[in-house]
C-alpha cells in the first residue's frame, strides 16, 4: 500500500493488492480473475483524485470467494510484542510479533468482508487533514 499511496500522491491511479497469506509460497491463483476485474474497472472508469484502492483478498480457494465488497477500514490495530531471541552465535535480537485486534463490529468493514470470504476494496485517501475540526480550531484565539 505504501507504493500505491506514493503513486497516488504523484497523480497516478493505483491499487494495492494483498493476499492474507504470510507464507513464502502463498498461492495467488484464486485471486487472479478478481485482480484482473478490479484493475480493468479502474482503467476503464478511473478512480477519484487523491484516492487509491486498498484491496485485500482472503486466504481461500477460488470457489470459496463469495465476491467483492466495497468497505470502510475497520477500527483495528496490531498490539505489538517483541520476542527476545538468539542467533546461532549467541547474539541477542528481537523479533516483532503481536496480535491483531479488531475493535469494530460493523458489517461494512474490510475485516468483516475478509472474515466472511469476500475480497475487500477500501478507497483510501492520503489527505490526513481532519476537515471536520478546522471550523472548531478557527474559533480559537491565538493572537490575544
Amino acid at each position: 500500500m505504501s507504493a500505491a499511496i506514493e503513486a497516488g500522491i504523484e497523480g497516478i491511479p493505483a491499487i494495492g493488492f494483498s493476499l492474507l497469506d504470510f507464507s513464502w509460497n502463498a498461492n495467488f491463483e484464486a485471486s487472479k480473475d478478481y485482480v484482473k476485474q478490479i484493475a480493468k474497472h479502474v482503467l476503464e472508469k478511473g478512480i477519484a483524485d487523491n484516492t487509491v484502492l486498498n484491496v485485500n483478498i482472503p486466504k481461500v480457494e477460488k470457489v470459496e470467494i463469495k465476491g467483492v465488497k466495497i468497505c470502510r477500514q475497520a477500527r483495528a490495530n496490531w498490539e505489538e510484542k517483541f520476542d527476545k531471541r538468539q542467533t546461532p552465535y549467541g547474539k541477542d535480537y528481537y523479533w516483532l510479533t503481536g496480535t491483531f485486534v479488531n475493535y469494530d463490529e460493523g458489517t461494512d468493514t474490510d475485516e468483516w468482508a475478509l472474515e466472511n470470504g469476500y475480497i475487500s476494496v477500501v478507497p483510501v485517501q492520503f489527505d490526513l487533514t481532519a476537515h471536520h475540526t478546522i471550523q472548531q480550531l478557527n474559533t480559537w484565539k491565538f493572537n490575544d
